[in-house]
Parts: structure tokens; C-alpha cells; sequence
């Protein structure tokens, strides 16, 4: 071990030291994919106790992990926590394409990721089943909260005061325009795993959304399924719930959340 390495610790020359090393042994990881304690010290030039100190308090922090080989390590799933704000949305729309295409073509119907800007949500991608020939695009379209199955599970996990900022505009005989109402809709939304739309936005067209979380378990986006009235029915739609809550966890996982997992919709249907 260098000198006076143990005794810098406590100081911020040390403190810097011990850091540039860390993010050296990550550095090394990511090259190698794995490496045992003597290759990392190698590279590193400090002693074998000093790597598996650092190796230690990387793996406390979830940052780097014991590999099936035991002794040697890898990246951890940590990292996916400090990139989350590295261009999140373009990251949910990649990551979350595969799950959609699926969802599209084993549903028949429109799949669209959306996200919550200020007091709307926003679509980020859309995949079209082939039952959706006709369908319309929204991707880029800023949608009412209140009024679309995608807005009603963002608003039902958003901060309770953005619930009394927003306008509750009709657009169809079937909105919900009474607070009272759309609270014990956004309720049973929570309850339940998703939130769904009949006719409220435009007349023949029914939808349902379940929500993603990020690696802390906030819902940072919204996945949802649309068709017409006609085809995906009032039933449809809670039937459709299951598949579309797996999607949902499935994106979530793959955006480094492993702690919630759908426990399935209730057994009512009442919307």
C-alpha cells in the first residue's frame, strides 16, 4: 500500500484520492466486464486490501457486485440509479418499445407511452396493433389528465396539489367534470393498478393505462392501450388489465425498479 494512504483518508486529498480509485475500479469493470481483487489492484497499483476495501464500499452502495465466480466482481444495478437522469424520457420511450410492440400486436390495439408535463400529459410513442389501422397519432400531443386513461393514473400518483390546478373541461357526455367525482376515480385507480376511460375524451373510444416506475418507485410514466368503444368494450378493457399491468411492471424493471410488482386488478369491474 502507498504511505500514507490510510492516514489520508480523513482528509480531502485522501478523501479525492479515494474516489478518482473507485471510479477507476468501475472503469475497469465496465472494460472487463468482470475482475477479481488482484487484477483490479494491479491495474489500480494499490495493495489487494485496499481494492477489496473499495470493492466493499462499492458494493454497499449496490454499485458493483459479486459475480457468480466468487472473487471476482462486476457493475451493479446500482449505476442504473445515478443514470436515471441522464435523458430519462428518451430512455423510457427505448426501453419501453418492446413491451409496446408485444402489447400492440397481442391486443390488437394502440399502445402509447406518455408522461406528465405540467398540467397534461404527453405522448412520447405509440405503437399501432393491427386492428388499429385508422388509428389516430399522438405522439407529441399534449392530453387532459382528467379526461384520458394515461392522464387519470399520472394524476392519481402526482403531488395532491396539481389535483386542484388543473380545469376539469368537459369533451363528451361522459367526462368527468365533478372533483369529488375524478378523486374517487384517481382512488380506485391506486387501488386497483390502472386507470381507464369510457368515451370520455371522444365519443367510441375506450382506454386503459397502468403505471412505470423509475428505480426509486415513482411513477415517472404511463402505459396505455386504446381502441374504439365497439371493440374494446367496457369488458375488454378490464380484461385487458392483467396483460397490460405485467407490461407495465416489465418496463418498469427494465428502468431498474425491482421492488413493485403488479398484485393484479380487483375482481370488480366497475370503472
Amino acid at each position: 500500500m502507498p504511505g500514507g494512504y490510510s492516514c489520508a483518508m480523513g482528509n480531502e486529498s485522501g478523501g479525492v484520492q479515494s474516489v478518482d480509485r473507485a471510479i477507476s475500479v468501475m472503469e475497469i469493470l465496465a472494460r472487463k466486464g468482470e475482475a477479481g481483487v488482484s487484477e483490479i489492484a494491479a491495474e489500480i497499483e494499490v495493495h489487494k486490501s485496499t481494492a477489496f476495501r473499495l470493492l466493499g464500499a462499492l458494493e454497499a452502495r449496490g454499485l458493483v457486485e459479486q459475480a457468480e465466480d466468487r472473487g471476482k466482481y462486476r457493475l451493479g444495478f446500482g449505476l442504473i440509479r445515478l443514470a436515471a437522469g441522464v435523458d430519462t424520457q428518451l430512455d423510457i420511450t427505448q426501453r419501453a418499445r418492446p413491451t409496446c410492440q408485444r402489447l400492440a400486436e397481442e391486443l390488437g390495439e394502440t399502445v402509447n407511452i406518455a408522461v406528465l408535463r405540467s398540467l397534461y400529459a404527453v405522448n412520447l410513442d405509440q405503437v399501432r396493433g393491427p386492428s388499429a389501422v385508422t388509428a389516430h397519432n399522438w405522439v407529441g400531443q399534449l392530453t387532459p389528465l382528467h379526461a384520458t386513461s394515461s392522464g387519470k393514473i399520472l394524476l392519481a400518483h402526482a403531488a395532491p396539489t396539481l389535483l386542484e390546478q388543473i380545469t376539469l373541461e368537459r369533451f363528451t357526455s361522459r367526462t368527468i367534470t365533478s372533483l369529488p367525482d375524478l378523486e374517487k376515480e384517481l382512488t380506485t385507480a391506486r387501488t386497483r393498478g390502472y386507470a381507464i376511460t369510457l368515451e370520455e375524451l371522444e365519443e367510441g373510444l375506450n382506454a386503459i393505462a397502468a403505471p412505470i416506475r423509475s428505480f426509486h418507485g415513482e411513477v415517472v410514466a404511463a402505459i396505455s392501450v386504446s381502441g374504439p368503444a365497439y371493440r374494446l368494450t367496457e369488458q375488454r378493457v378490464h380484461d385487458s388489465a392483467p396483460t397490460l399491468l405485467t407490461a407495465a411492471s416489465e418496463i418498469s424493471t427494465r428502468l431498474g425498479n425491482t421492488h413493485d410488482r403488479p398484485s393484479g386488478p380487483s375482481n370488480s369491474s366497475t370503472p
